[in-house]
């Protein structure tokens, strides 16, 4: 007795936009414009070509469509810590704003262990229309590779080389600046640092406006230990710190994560009362910062207003490759919290003149 046979299996048929067009009784150019976003069509003959889609069961192919239009409508991100809350919130707004614009996004993760360099030359395979890259440094190699392929590249609180490179920043040399002003008039005589990791510009910025005004107004570090921007490095940093019996009665850290690890050290293992034994402040205004157990003070960055700014940075630059070189400079908050000798208040806006446009100011001296 022969065996019987399984049902067939459906072969996928691929309709092409020849036959939707045909069946709407349009242009295959039409159909194209219905199916790209932005594109002009009117209410009619939307309706038609989606009426023959619909029936034809037709998905565009983005793929073909990218090899006719050399555009494959993606941007890479390129991220270094997705453990960080507010890398996460960063994400969030890119992408959407992205798809609003009909970009996709090729999320690219910059682990400790692999070079800037050797991703982004990963993502370059990928034929991206542009890259994000965030608080890394780009060197000039991979710079002059983009500018030959005619990528543009667009740095979040990075410092872009000697090129017609774009870049959105947060001042933090400057909000490094009123921290350490912040503690001084609070009344805080022995500072300490817990810094981020080395690759990032964003991180060695805040200490940098943190030492220089302490100096500036007569005081040094009391200690300083670095770790890698987690929860757990700024635990173990703040072990080390404490471990040298060096007693400080302020840490300013590179970001929330290590400062709400640094006040759990604080609390749990050295029994001090926060503030009134010590005093912390972070950098980037996350939520866990502002529950009752941390009441961190914190340094808040325009997150929407620099994801706006970086994605019309990187649209304009998209359209025209050989645009200017452009710094766009965000001014900080301060989220004051739980700090010894001072009324706590929720957001405080740092005094300064935000820098212009299309240069970068000098966070000294506010003009050059």
């Amino acid at each position: 007795m022969a065996a019987q046979k399984g049902p067939a299996k459906s072969r996928k048929v691929s309709v092409s936009s020849i036959e939707v067009a045909r069946l709407a009784g349009v242009s295959q150019a039409t159909v194209s414009r219905v199916f790209t976003p932005g594109a002009s069509a009117s209410e009619e003959m939307r309706t038609k070509v989606m009426a023959a889609a619909k029936k034809l069961r037709y998905r565009p192919n983005a793929i073909a469509r990218s090899l006719t239009k050399r555009s494959t409508h993606m941007v890479g991100l390129m991220m270094a810590d997705f453990m960080n809350p507010f890398c996460n919130l960063l994400l969030q707004g890119l992408s959407a704003k992205l798809q609003a614009r009909g970009y996709w996004t090729l999320l690219l993760n910059v682990a400790p262990r692999d070079g800037l360099d050797q991703i982004l030359h990963a993502a370059l395979q990928y034929q991206v229309d542009g890259l994000i890259v965030t608080s890394a440094m780009l060197s000039s190699r991979m710079a002059d590779e983009c500018a030959r392929l005619g990528t543009p590249v667009v740095l979040l609180n990075g410092y872009p080389p000697e090129s017609n490179m774009k870049a959105v920043c947060c001042d933090d040399m400057r909000a490094g600046w009123l921290v350490a002003d912040i503690l001084i008039d609070a009344g805080h005589q022995r500072f300490a640092c817990i810094a981020g990791g080395s690759g990032s510009a964003a991180s060695q910025d805040r200490e940098r406006g943190f030492v220089a005004r302490l100096r500036e107004r007569g005081y040094e570090f009391t200690a300083r230990e670095k770790g890698d921007d987690s929860y757990e490095s700024g635990y173990l940093a703040a072990k080390r710190l404490f471990d040298r019996g060096q007693r400080s009665d302020a840490i300013f850290c590179a970001n929330d994560l290590m400062a709400t690890a640094a006040l759990d050290v604080v609390r749990w293992e050295l029994g001090l009362r926060v503030p009134e034994d010590l005093s912390s402040i972070g950098f980037d205004h996350i939520l866990q910062a502002g529950l009752p157990g941390y009441d961190l003070t914190t340094v808040r960055q325009p997150v929407e207003r620099m994801a706006d700014a970086i994605i019309e940075l990187l649209l304009s630059a998209i359209k025209n490759p050989d645009g200017e070189h452009i710094v766009r400079m965000f001014t900080p908050a301060l989220a004051l919290r739980g700090l010894a000798g001072l009324e706590p208040q929720p957001l405080i806006v740092i005094a300064y003149p935000e820098a212009p446009a299309n240069n970068r100011m000098c966070w000294a001296c506010g003009s050059c």
